[in-house]
């Protein structure tokens, strides 16, 4: 099951305030250029750079929804507009690159001062490590789970396309499959891919297992997306499926409820609303109520789930007149984002120790 993990973060450092210029209006466009190269000029380190770059770069930037627009544009305009938009964006990110160079080398100098060594003086005891927060909230998922019964399964990230995709109901000619959205391991008619979720491993543990089933699948997951601050091409997702006699949706509802108490607290609830996945009939999107969120309490879309769709319980061998299923999938990145409040998704996974370290040992 697919999980809504690299959708955007909600106002997270990005300028909602400036409107998008037409994408065909070249002096509108230029001035968000002359902004964006001025905001960088005016950063004095790198976290001003940081906050100038999402504004000017990120998700809501004018020069990024201005892209957006040229879908809409009649055909004969589409490639000027591109021309236009293209060379803007090249501009902004040869400053971005330019400024970024400049305040890197003005960091390593200040460093080597304030971090100047007295081989002098005593030495300071070493500190404590710490384990990297994704794993950890992993391994509390898994804990959770096995504490209602539930197996851990595991597949390979290079995945077979009948069981990424066409086991699970996903029809040739679906989006996903193109190669913008997954990445396809060579030569073509080996037809392998990178697996885009963890979906498949439910199909492999349906065919390897005796009924009834109850697993969870946890993993490394791959699409075609741009590092960002909401988005990246490797990611985690933890997906669990249930198949038993007699199964509805308010054992999913329960099961789920659970789950979001034992992750936010005895208070956390959840809502589910009525979404479409190929995989699952009926489907849902749910919705976690954080209290913890930024501005106050706040529903924050977590995840996708539903009853397993016939053809996929065929498609493992099982009869749909006879047992019944449910799955349900959440990215763990973006648990921890707005679990623990980590604005930046690529905090994660740059390899810097203070951020394992702000978390310790446990998440």
């Amino acid at each position: 099951m697919s999980t809504p993990e690299n959708s955007e973060a909600e106002n997270q450092g990005e300028r909602a305030d400036v409107a998008a210029p037409h994408p065909l209006d070249e002096s509108a466009v230029q001035r968000c250029v002359s902004e964006a190269l001025a905001a960088f000029d005016a950063a004095a380190d790198l976290e001003e750079l940081k906050s100038a770059r999402l504004a000017h770069t990120g998700d809501k930037a004018p020069i990024v929804l201005a892209n957006r627009q040229i879908k809409d544009l009649a055909k004969e305009d589409k490639s000027a507009a591109g021309k236009i938009l293209g060379a803007a964006r090249g501009q902004i990110q040869k400053a971005l690159a330019a400024r970024t160079e400049v305040l890197e080398a003005e960091h390593a100098e200040r460093i080597l001062v304030e971090e100047t060594v007295d081989v002098t003086a005593a030495p300071r005891r070493r500190t404590l490590g710490a384990r990297h927060p994704l794993n950890v909230l992993q391994e509390k998922v898994a804990d959770v789970f096995i504490g209602m019964g539930w197996e851990i399964a595991e597949g390979p990230e290079v995945e077979s396309e009948w069981f990424n995709f066409d086991a699970l109901n996903i029809a040739p000619d679906h989006p996903a499959r193109e190669m913008q959205d997954t990445f396809y391991v060579e030569p073509q008619d080996a037809h392998l891919v990178l697996r885009t979720h963890t979906s498949p491993v439910q199909i492999r543990a349906l065919l390897d297992r005796e009924l009834p089933v109850y697993v969870l699948c946890p993993g490394r997951t791959y699409r075609t997306d741009e590092l960002d601050a909401t988005h990246t091409p490797v990611f985690h997702q933890f997906e669990g499926i249930a198949v038993d006699k007699g199964l509805t949706m308010a054992d999913l509802k329960g099961t789920l409820e659970h789950f979001a108490r034992q992750m936010f607290g005895h208070e956390a609830k959840i809502r589910l609303r009525p979404a479409y996945f190929p995989f699952t009939e009926p489907s849902a999107e749910m919705d976690v109520w954080d209290v913890n969120a930024k501005g106050g309490p706040r529903w924050i879309e977590w995840g996708g789930c539903g009853m397993m769709n016939p053809n996929v319980l065929r498609a493992a061998g099982i009869d749909p007149e006879e047992y019944t299923g449910f799955a349900f999938g959440m990215g763990v990145e973006r648990t921890l984002m707005f679990r623990n409040g980590v604005p930046d998704m690529r905090d994660m996974i740059e390899g810097d120790i203070r951020f394992s370290q702000h978390f310790g040992m446990e998440v």
